[in-house]
């Protein structure tokens, strides 16, 4: 059987996370008989992943891994004050799939190990805002269910339903563009900007309870950030 086209972009994924930026990647020829996909669900993949920014493609050249991104490190709390609009979350799906390779390294877990992965739709004054795509280690929270993630805040109910109590985590924001699955959850125009956001979240005693995967409307949201500037700020 043939790999679909979400399960070629996820192996891609992993081959971006373990070989070095500006990197080649092998060839669409290479990969079709690697991965046992027919070459135009891989070439498909590839255009989709450098829609995103993970890969170049160089006429004449190949395929190649984005070179390093710039990092800016800016402190914050995990006590921020709520979004404008009135916020609500639909779920649109909930299973329990393997980690795999990628996401067994974000959460220190086994690849064979179970995640609870849920796709949510947020809306704000009942318009599409964001999709959220989390994954939770199942041996974290075993009785996890349906209606802890179908609405309200998700870390509230790891709290006192479940005894899992996050304290900290790292997140990445940067810009992107929708895929046909976004565009039509988010009911914009295919390739829209957008904005990513990545979280691995961990508990006091370190260990990984959350990765979650967001894509937030370009045309309707935005980040403010309040700045002090130190006598040596650059």
């Amino acid at each position: 059987m043939r790999m679909r086209r979400a399960e070629v972009q996820e192996r891609l994924r992993e081959l971006i996370d373990v070989v070095a930026p500006g990197d080649a990647l092998p060839s669409e020829r290479d990969l079709s008989a690697d991965l046992g996909a027919s070459r135009p669900t891989v070439r498909a993949a590839i255009e989709e992943l450098a829609k995103e920014g993970l890969l170049v493609r160089r006429h004449g050249r190949g395929t190649f891994t984005n070179p390093r991104k710039i990092s800016q490190e800016v402190p914050s709390t995990a006590d921020l004050p709520p979004a404008e609009g009135d916020w609500n979350s639909e779920l649109l799906d909930f299973e329990t799939v393997p980690a795999g390779a990628r996401l067994a390294r974000r959460l220190e877990v086994s690849p064979a190990d179970d995640l609870f992965r849920i796709l949510r739709r947020r809306l704000v004054d009942g318009q599409p805002m964001a999709l959220e795509e989390i994954r939770l280690p199942r041996a974290v929270t075993p009785g996890l269910t349906r209606e802890d993630v179908a609405e309200g805040s998700l870390y509230h109910r790891l709290r006192n339903r479940h005894g899992v109590i996050p304290a900290e985590a790292l997140q990445t924001t940067e810009p992107t563009v929708t895929d046909a699955t976004e565009s039509r959850l988010l009911g914009v125009p295919l390739h829209s900007p957008a904005l990513l956001f990545e979280r691995t979240t961990r508990d006091a005693d370190g260990r990984p309870i959350e990765y979650a995967r967001s894509i937030y409307r370009g045309d309707r949201y935005r980040i403010t950030q309040h700045l002090r500037f130190g006598p040596h700020s650059g």
